[in-house]
């Protein structure tokens, strides 16, 4: 799967506006039981990797799943705060797996993202079930994505 521009510019965007924020602090991160747990979900590997990378390097505990169901056997002993998902994947979309881990884990704060038109009937497919989860649109600014992740309650 070819690299797009945007994913060199979230690493990019990253680099420039937040160099003080060092991937150093990882390991920290992952020993302290109280950092916030983030699942972040996408079909696009790479795209999952940077977005884990970046929010490890801003404090938060990281896992990647690259499909809906991989997601759910994470969460099974990730025990996230956060789920955030591409909307458009295969056989699982996000709004499916949102609400997946919205039942099993109420308490998980849970984030939408996409880079594709389609998802708005996605998302009012989960609307007519009772669901509404925030979206931000593709490519995502690396320093609005933390502030989204922190201010969801």
């Amino acid at each position: 799967m070819a690299t797009k521009a945007w994913e060199y510019f979230l690493a990019d965007e990253f680099a420039l506006r937040a160099p003080g924020l060092s991937a150093a602090k990882s390991g920290r991160v992952e020993d302290d039981p109280v950092t916030p747990r983030v699942l972040i979900v996408d079909d696009e590997r790479l795209l999952a990797d940077t977005t884990a990378a970046i929010l490890r390097s801003a404090g938060f505990r990281t896992r990647t799943a690259y499909d809906g169901w991989e997601a759910l056997e994470t969460a099974r002993s990730f025990h996230l705060d956060y789920l955030l998902t591409d909307v458009m994947m295969p056989i699982m979309n996000g709004v499916g797996l949102a609400i997946a881990i919205t039942k099993m884990l109420p308490s998980t704060k849970i984030l939408l993202f996409s880079g594709q038109v389609e998802t708005s009937d996605i998302l009012q497919q989960g609307h007519s079930q009772g669901y509404e989860f925030p979206l931000l649109a593709k490519p995502v600014n690396p320093l609005r994505l933390i502030e989204a992740l922190k201010g969801i309650a």
